[in-house]
């Protein structure tokens, strides 16, 4: 509302599908006095006169505009031509329009050839390009809404989900709906827990910093399908009438919270349709573990050390821990009965199911000896959380040893070879080309402690909200690399253990390596010639990057070739 004070702005609200567009239009058209019926309508293009000047509300531009191949309706095509002209010119027309990021650029794109058109195409693609939501001169106000974080948008709607008043409206009844029992109250329950909280929260922060941003209307889905989701039933979702069944036949174990939000009671290919449920995916719970969680799903029942922990974390949930069920498959598992193929495959889906729920409840105070974030493909995101993302995003910087780990992981990527060196960035490659896979010819190092300018570190982009690796050649010359939690976990294990499984690293690899070329061209610009190819006295000096035994960088080796 605040753009229609005063000089009154245009508005643009995009993103991608499900974001909230056209309900902040309508939620515009109700505070501006505008009749529910005419909304109700579904036009594409409503009107109305408010501090006497129109107000356009075009809240579905892909309706508006034309289908490819047709020409724009002149009525049409005449109020665009107005819009781009009232973005330089201030007049009485206020749009407000609602379009996909993608539909905004295509549309303009089939619009006339001329002046006014082009300009305003140029300036949305450099709006979205630089992440900005205005422009000096220009009377626009771009609201890019998948730009904003997933995790405060899912707190938000998560208040508002558990917080609604009809949950206290519910009594229990006849047939099961709403008694102690009933897995519909036994998933909201635990949906209100600070825990179960805490930990999803996590996976949208990290999401965030993957850059995978979810839409509002998946993580209402979400939501939805954590507290109803069932399996067996009509659309994998429970109604109040299918309670009375589930605790008959009692399948209230397949009602899980712990399962429903990755999706698990949808089919296979209709839950990585769903946004959020892929995203979800790529963390791999259930999937991923280790020895100490295997070792107490199956072995801890009978183990006297792990006995208190199996209780505590399996035995004492009585609606989706160790039921019969589980711990019959359990037995047949360990005792490895021939021509129980299908009986293991039973059990290693209750293994995973367990693994996902011990995701949300192993405690704060065990999650370091249980290694909670090996229960995912990322270990080092309670790390990254908690030692990078808190303390940049609060104004603090990070412990040193989380940069310099980085920085040899980079140092093992630049180079090829195991290099153990924490303090310095080394600047290598392989003559012709910066894509080889082992690079000898030495160009420079870099110190990660301040030295005549030079410094590497991790700060915080208040824009984008995101990681950055800064490498400071001088106060003047800087180049950045964003430090997602996939790049975070890659470097973090190239450097502890030297290697990567190719299906997680191809990707990043081929970043590091640009990043890599990045580098030496901004030295070389930098510093006017090519250090690793010098010439004295009509001979050609090479300088060999060399290890010593220990993997520690030693002086470079120099070469003379004749020419």
């Amino acid at each position: 509302m605040e753009c229609l004070q005063g000089n009154p702005r245009s508005v643009m609200l995009t993103g991608t599908a499900g974001e909230g567009k056209t309900h902040l239009c309508r939620k515009v058209w109700e505070r501006l006095g505008g009749e529910q019926s005419a909304w109700a309508s579904n036009s594409p293009y409503l009107s109305l006169l408010y501090n006497g000047r129109e107000i356009h509300f075009i809240r579905d531009l892909s309706a508006f505009a034309p289908q490819q191949g047709l020409d724009w309706p002149t009525a049409n095509l005449d109020l665009m031509i107005r819009f781009c002209g009232s973005l330089y010119q201030p007049q009485k027309d206020v749009f407000i329009f609602a379009a996909n990021d993608g539909q905004l650029i295509e549309s303009w794109e089939r619009l006339p050839v001329i002046d006014g058109v082009q300009r305003v195409r140029s300036l949305f693609e450099d709006l979205l390009v630089e992440d900005r939501q205005d422009k000096e001169g220009v009377h626009l106000s771009f609201f890019n809404l998948s730009r904003w974080s997933s995790k405060d948008l899912f707190e938000r709607a998560l208040d508002a989900f558990v917080s609604h008043p009809g949950w206290a409206e519910l009594v229990p009844t006849e047939n099961g709906f709403w008694s102690e029992n009933c897995p519909i109250r036994r998933n909201f329950e635990i949906l209100k827990t600070d825990l179960f909280q805490e930990r999803i929260l996590a996976l949208f922060a990290l999401c965030d910093q993957n850059g995978s941003h979810i839409p509002i209307r998946q993580m209402l889905m979400l939501l939805v399908n954590a507290v109803l989701g069932h399996p067996d039933v009509k659309d994998g979702i429970m109604t109040q009438d299918d309670v009375c069944g589930i605790l008959r036949d009692g399948t209230t174990a397949k009602a899980s919270i712990y399962r429903n939000v990755f999706g698990m009671n949808l089919a296979g290919s209709r839950r990585l349709e769903l946004t959020v449920f892929d995203y979800f995916d790529r963390f791999q719970i259930g999937a991923e573990t280790s020895n100490r969680i295997d070792n107490l799903l199956i072995f801890g029942e009978h183990d006297e050390r792990m006995r208190p922990f199996f209780d505590q974390l399996v035995g004492e949930d009585q609606y989706y821990g160790a039921d019969e069920g589980y711990k019959v498959a359990k037995q047949r598992y360990i005792d490895g009965a021939e021509g129980e193929d299908e009986n293991d495959l039973a059990f290693i889906e209750m293994l995973s199911a367990q693994r996902q729920r011990l995701f949300f409840v192993i405690p704060p105070a065990l999650a370091d000896e249980f290694r909670l974030w090996k229960l995912t493909v990322f270990n080092t995101a309670g790390e990254y959380l908690r030692e990078v993302v808190e303390p940049l995003s609060s104004g603090r910087p990070v412990r040193r040893m989380i940069v310099t780990r980085l920085v040899k992981g980079l140092n093992r990527v630049f180079s090829g070879m195991l290099v153990n060196c924490e303090r310095e960035l080394y600047l290598v490659t392989g003559g012709s080309s910066t894509q080889a896979k082992v690079c000898r010819l030495f160009v420079e190092c870099l110190s990660v402690d301040p030295r005549k300018g030079e410094r590497i570190y991790l700060e915080w982009d208040c824009s984008a909200k995101r990681v950055v690796l800064v490498v400071q050649f001088s106060r003047d010359d800087v180049e950045r690399f964003d430090m997602s939690l996939t790049r975070f976990e890659f470097l973090s294990r190239i450097a502890e253990n030297g290697a990567l499984p190719a299906s997680f690293s191809k990707e990043c690899y081929e970043d590091m390596l640009s990043f890599k070329g990045r580098l030496l061209a901004a030295y070389r610009n930098i510093a006017g010639v090519d250090s690793s190819v010098l010439e004295s006295d009509g001979q050609v000096l090479l300088r060999f990057f060399t290890l010593s035994e220990d993997g520690s960088p030693a002086e470079p080796h120099t070469v003379e070739v004749a020419l």
